[in-house]
């Protein structure tokens, strides 16, 4: 993929996460950005990570103890695991989802 093509997708994807964090009481989940990267934080002190792998062209989640790498697919238009195929955005919510049950 080329370079400034994969920037923009990951900066939507970034961006997209952070307008979604935007609904959530800040008490229970905060999030922060950087460049590159969107912190999730529980008010457990727990951390979620999603950030740009420009070398790789991809974007990493981390959440706990479990991480996935996801490559963007032109077909599908949506940034799937390299592993099984699932999609990013929803893997992130039930992560979240499970977190805040907890």
């Amino acid at each position: 993929m080329d370079e400034s093509l994969y920037i923009k997708l990951a900066d939507e994807a970034l961006e997209t996460t952070a307008v979604w964090l935007e609904d959530f009481d800040p008490d229970e989940l905060d999030f922060s950005t950087t460049d590159g990267v969107v912190t999730l934080e529980f008010s457990d002190g727990t951390r979620y990570v999603l950030n740009r792998q420009r070398a790789a062209s991809q974007m990493w989640f981390a959440a706990g103890a479990k991480a996935w790498h996801y490559n963007w697919d032109d077909s599908k238009s949506q940034w799937l695991d390299m592993r099984d195929g699932h999609e990013m955005f929803e893997n992130m919510r039930a992560c979240v989802a499970a977190k805040l049950a907890a």
